[in-house]
């Protein structure tokens, strides 16, 4: 089909959830490219919002479907699923977890985690316990519970009333979420690098600080990884660069490499708190979905992707605080690994991406003056030069 007629289709039988999108219709993609419909070339700095983190048809992702479509999609977890079962062993093997549930996304995920924090209390005997401390600006999905755990208010505010029982502090902010704690408190959940409100990390002495908190007042610490998590900033998990592990951590985005798929990871003194008939999904853990982020884990593992999106990532920020010096309009560079945020100290976030999408580069905006880069995990030093190079040349045009 012709782009036109797919925006016609969309505007005419789609709910109208994303408004005008980028005039573009992908067919196809290999690595880090994308081909559109009229077979004009992209390179994805973007990746799906960091879900793409081995590019686009990695063999090892497309041999994993097939196979796995050709033997079972699904089956109910009434049975046992042997993809499911490796895929958390693998995850518990490589992680702190001792224990792991699929879900089919993240805010699934997250809302499960809610559920697990509220349950371990219920039955300790204090269902007093309930509530849960979020950060402002945090973003953990978009069902009524992970909304109200959401602390962005334009997120909330068609939604009131609220789901209660969440409270939200300022990030790094240790006064404030000390303040914040009482006696219903059963929960801290934090990223430990805001992605949606602009690429904002948490420092390694407030991840520190709060760890304590929780130990010294028995709380229990959720860590939402479904962008930090598999690779993303340089480490396997987020939460290995301050050297804190959760009690209870997420994942999804990445985990499937485009297969919506997303896990809660516990430690077993938390765990336990589920028991047959608390928590379940019909597609949660499917041998299809499973399959493939076992595909997807094993190849950030034997291919140490992480490793080199720490490396990748350091080139792309010395790179970027070269155009910086370069550009006046850039006050600052942040992140980690390839989790990258440029802020700007003028609205043209929508105006250079633009840009630098109609020179064939995809990249994100937050707001207004914010761009957001989250390349594939296999990203070359060729590619970010050409990004570099691009968005260098789109900064330029503004002047």
């Amino acid at each position: 089909m012709k782009l036109n007629e797919i925006i016609e289709l969309d505007k005419k039988y789609y709910m109208n959830t994303f408004g005008n999108r980028t005039p573009v219709c992908f067919e196809y993609g290999k690595g880090i490219n994308l081909w559109d419909t009229e077979g004009r070339k992209y390179y994805d700095f973007l990746a799906g919002i960091a879900v793409n983190a081995l590019g686009h048809s990695h063999p090892k992702i497309v041999n994993a479907i097939k196979e796995q479509a050709e033997k079972l999609i699904h089956c109910s977890s009434l049975y046992y699923i042997e993809p499911q079962a490796k895929l958390a062993k693998k995850l518990v093997e490589n992680s702190c977890a001792d224990r792991v549930f699929f879900a089919n996304s993240g805010a699934e995920a997250n809302e499960g985690a809610i559920k697990l924090a509220r349950i371990y209390f219920y039955k300790k005997g204090q269902p007093e316990k309930y509530e849960i401390i979020t950060l402002i600006n945090s973003f953990h999905g978009r069902t009524l519970a992970t909304v109200a755990a959401t602390g962005q208010e334009k997120y909330q505010k068609p939604y009131h009333p609220l789901m209660p029982g969440f409270k939200h502090v300022p990030i790094n902010d240790l006064e404030a979420l000390y303040n914040a704690v009482s006696e219903n408190t059963c929960a801290i959940m934090l990223e430990p690098i805001q992605g949606e409100s602009g690429v904002h990390p948490a420092t390694d002495e407030y991840l520190k600080a709060v760890k304590k908190l929780c130990d010294d007042k028995g709380l229990l610490l959720i860590f939402d990884e479904i962008q930090t998590g598999l690779g993303r900033t340089g480490k396997l998990f987020g939460y290995q660069h301050s050297c804190v592990e959760p009690d209870i951590f997420t994942l999804a985005k990445a985990l499937g490499g485009g297969v919506p798929i997303g896990a809660i990871c516990a430690k077993e003194h938390v765990a336990q708190a589920f028991e047959p008939g608390d928590h379940g999904s019909t597609f949660g853990g499917n041998p299809l979905a499973c399959a493939v982020g076992l595909s997807v884990l094993d190849t950030i593992l034997e291919e140490k992707l992480a490793e080199k999106a720490c490396e990748m990532g350091r080139y792309l920020m010395d790179c970027l605080s070269s155009l910086a010096q370069k550009h006046p309009i850039i006050s600052e560079v942040r992140g980690k690994g390839l989790m990258i945020g440029v802020q700007l100290n003028s609205e043209k976030a929508v105006e250079i991406k633009d840009k630098c999408f109609e020179k064939g580069y995809l990249i994100g905006n937050v707001g207004k003056n914010i761009l957001r880069l989250l390349p594939p995990l296999v990203v070359s030093r060729e590619d970010i030069d050409g990004m570099v190079k691009i968005l260098d040349e789109a900064l330029e045009e503004l002047h």
